[in-house]
């Protein structure tokens, strides 16, 4: 249960949840399979940083239009 001061703030809580939901996936990204993930981020440290930026953006308004599509 939330702390009182949370629990009236809607968006808040929205946030706290997204951020729980990353967790668990990096999680278990991690528990499953630690070569990869460490081979994946190995292979980051490779890579140029135009490419990780467009990635980035790609991925940051992929994550707007699917809220937005969600919550309308």
């Amino acid at each position: 249960m939330l702390p009182r001061r949370l629990s009236g703030c809607p968006s808040m809580t929205d946030l706290l949840v997204a951020i729980g939901i990353v967790f668990v996936i990096e999680g278990l990204i991690f528990a499953a399979s630690p070569g990869a993930a460490k081979n994946a981020m190995a292979h980051v440290l490779e890579t140029p940083d135009g490419p990780l930026r467009i990635v980035g953006i790609v991925s940051a308004v992929v994550g707007v239009i699917l809220v937005w599509l969600v919550r309308g």
